[in-house]
């Protein structure tokens, strides 16, 4: 049985410009102990999934239309204030994407890490505090003792992070969700945070769902992959199928934009137009005024996912009919 599994997510934001479907029929399970990356452009709907999931879509003008998310019995989705209070950041935990407007900079360090142990575990001050201080030293801060004295500006933004993931941490969650944890952070710093989630992944033996916009990243951290665009899933598949074997063209054009596959000094790859406006009605498939194989037919009928193969699903009318 699937540790969390959601089926026929829909999430829309109702606004004076019209309504936004920007999760629109999302399904997928998560396995206990398993990696499952959600990439996409900007604005696919990655990171509204998970904060459907967690609560934490702003309503009004967000409003989840329907769907359910299960997670040990209980449906995320309708879960009393009491029962979302209980499961998020103890037993689903979240890593934002920029450290320094998740952290009250009016606060120490000290009394944001250990503050979900005194909400959810009920321990003294003091015992909270020596937990602090030994997660701050397993995610890789230097004299823990001192720092965890400091204000949030007083960390890189590196370290910043790290103070995040302990945050997200400390409860030992079931379910880590990371929403683009390195995307503001160069590319040694981001090595490293991806190889600590790796770690403490294995130590405590959660679950992750790692949003991002690059397949690149996910590569070598997850173990499964869905691919999403305008609101929807368009390819899944374990990470191995999905490089080996791309069948969506979106899919196919996102592997192209990875700048280390492209040869020395040539131009770099990007994809042509920009993606649709999800407050207007989509005809047909939503990648095919952007897709340089789509037919007449993909733009008037919508795919669903079918299988290509057991355990890899795509969503493209003309690999489903053999054409390409």
């Amino acid at each position: 049985m699937p540790l969390l599994s959601v089926k026929d997510l829909r999430t829309c934001f109702h606004t004076r410009n019209g309504i936004y479907r920007a999760v629109d029929g999302v399904s997928f399970d998560l396995e206990r102990g398993e990696t499952l990356g959600i990439v996409g452009e900007s604005g696919s709907g990655k990171s509204v999934t998970c904060y459907s999931l967690m609560g934490l879509i702003p309503q009004p003008p967000g409003r989840i239309e329907s769907g359910t998310a299960v997670f040990d019995g209980v449906d995320l989705l309708r879960a009393t204030p009491a029962q979302t209070r209980a499961i998020r950041g103890k037993r689903i935990a979240m890593i934002f994407q920029d450290p320094m407007t998740s952290l009250n900079p009016y606060l120490r360090i000290s009394e944001q890490l250990i503050e979900p142990l005194l909400i959810h575990e009920k321990i003294s001050k003091a015992e909270a505090m020596q937990r602090g201080l030994a997660m701050l030293e397993a995610v890789g801060i230097n004299d823990a003792a001192k720092r965890i004295r400091y204000y949030p500006h007083e960390f890189s933004g590196g370290m910043r992070q790290r103070v995040m993931i302990a945050m997200a941490l400390i409860t030992r969650p079931e379910i880590l969700i990371a929403d683009e944890p390195t995307t503001a952070l160069d590319v040694t710093v981001q090595a490293q945070i991806l190889e600590l989630i790796k770690k403490m992944q294995q130590e405590l033996g959660m679950a992750v769902i790692f949003i991002t916009h690059d397949l690149g990243v996910v590569s070598g951290l997850c173990d499964r992959v869905q691919v999403m665009y305008a609101g929807r899933i368009v390819e899944t598949a374990d990470t191995r199928e999905l490089f080996r074997t791309p069948r969506h063209p979106y899919t196919r054009a996102l592997q192209q934009s990875i700048p280390s596959l492209q040869a020395k000094g040539a131009e770099l790859f990007t994809i042509p137009g920009m993606p649709p406006d999800l407050s207007k009605p989509l005809a047909g498939c939503a990648f095919a005024a952007r897709c340089p194989q789509a037919a007449d037919r993909c733009r008037h009928e919508t795919p669903g996912l079918t299988a290509w193969k057991p355990g890899h699903e795509q969503a493209c009318l003309r690999v489903q009919a053999g054409e390409i």
